[in-house]
């Protein structure tokens, strides 16, 4: 079974996202036995708080959702748990690799850099743009599966 963590600044946007449309694009290819997937923040700001409602929005026009998810902090043991940590931005890979003291195996990727565009997704709690997240979060999460046949 492949784990899979990913990751941003508060678990609230992003993170999330990718989560449930990684969930959702496993749960259709009908692999959804070989994979645990989660999502986890680099901060404290948002432990506890649901996803956030214009994220929730966002997936529900796509039929998914996310009912349940809290937002939690990244810990030195998920390293250990998981196959992959997936950072949204480099902000998020340089704090990750601060939690888990560095990143031996070379489990630390960032979710854009396994497309044909590398960079960071766009973070819609500053732009207010769900859509260019959306599009970013959907394009990772496609070539990540695709990567992992």
């Amino acid at each position: 079974m492949k784990k899979i963590l990913f990751v941003c600044h508060g678990n609230i946007c992003r993170s999330p996202m990718a989560e449930f449309v990684m969930k959702d694009l496993v749960k259709k290819a009908g692999r959804e036995a070989e994979f645990y997937i989660e999502s986890a923040a680099t901060s404290t700001e948002e432990i506890g708080n649901d996803v956030y409602p214009a994220t929730r929005r966002k997936l529900a026009e796509h039929g998914i959702a996310c009912s349940g998810k809290r937002a939690r902090q990244m810990t030195r043991n998920d390293y250990d748990r998981f196959d992959l940590l997936v950072g949204m931005d480099s902000w998020n890979i340089r704090n990750m690799k601060a939690i888990c003291v560095d990143d031996t195996d070379g489990k630390i990727v960032r979710l854009l850099d396994l497309t044909d565009r590398p960079g960071d997704v766009a973070d819609p709690w500053y732009t207010g743009d769900f859509d260019a997240t959306w599009r970013d979060v959907l394009e990772g999460c496609r070539c990540l599966l695709k990567r992992l046949e």
